[in-house]
């Protein structure tokens, strides 16, 4: 006799039940080939925007150069996702994000792997829930991010992080 099982419910899912996600209310800078992949993939070109970082925290990225040097313009202002009304990423659905993963900004896939230029880290960054991840699992393992996966998104990124001019800073 064969057992039903019925499907675990995702984290990001028990995430969005009991807090604004990182889909939500985050600033994601994304990059010239971010866009080309997008607009690729979806035909739309109006999907992000210079902003100014509203966390003037932002700004202090000296333990990473790179990121400092070719991230924000030399007006204050960086590339990011637009927010819908809701400040929802304009890509997120009811289902989560409706970008297949090798579309998704590169920050995306990357999440919640924390890093700089000098590599990825091996604790996960802030905000992703902890609590919700089932005892004596991992965050990366639960959410089925493969590290050499994020080592080459990672290289991808910072690749093409230096296509970008260097702001006014260096």
């Amino acid at each position: 006799m064969s057992q039903i099982v019925e499907p675990q419910e995702s984290l990001c899912a028990k995430c969005a039940r009991y807090q604004r996600t990182c889909c939500q209310d985050t600033e994601i800078y994304i990059t010239v080939g971010d866009i080309r992949r997008i607009v690729a993939h979806t035909g739309r070109e109006d999907f992000y925007e210079l902003r100014t970082p509203e966390d003037p925290s932002y700004r202090d990225q000296d333990d990473d150069p790179v990121w400092r040097d070719h991230v924000l313009r030399p007006d204050g202002t960086r590339r990011v996702l637009k927010w819908a009304e809701s400040r929802n990423c304009t890509f997120l659905g009811e289902q989560g994000c409706r970008l297949p993963l090798e579309v998704r900004p590169l920050v995306c896939r990357l999440y919640p792997y924390d890093y700089t230029a000098a590599g990825i880290h091996p604790e996960p960054a802030a905000g992703c829930p902890l609590q919700f991840v089932a005892a004596g699992a991992g965050l990366f393992e639960t959410l089925r991010i493969d590290v050499e996966d994020a080592r080459r998104w990672h290289g991808q990124l910072y690749d093409e992080m230096k296509q970008e001019p260097c702001s006014i800073t260096t």
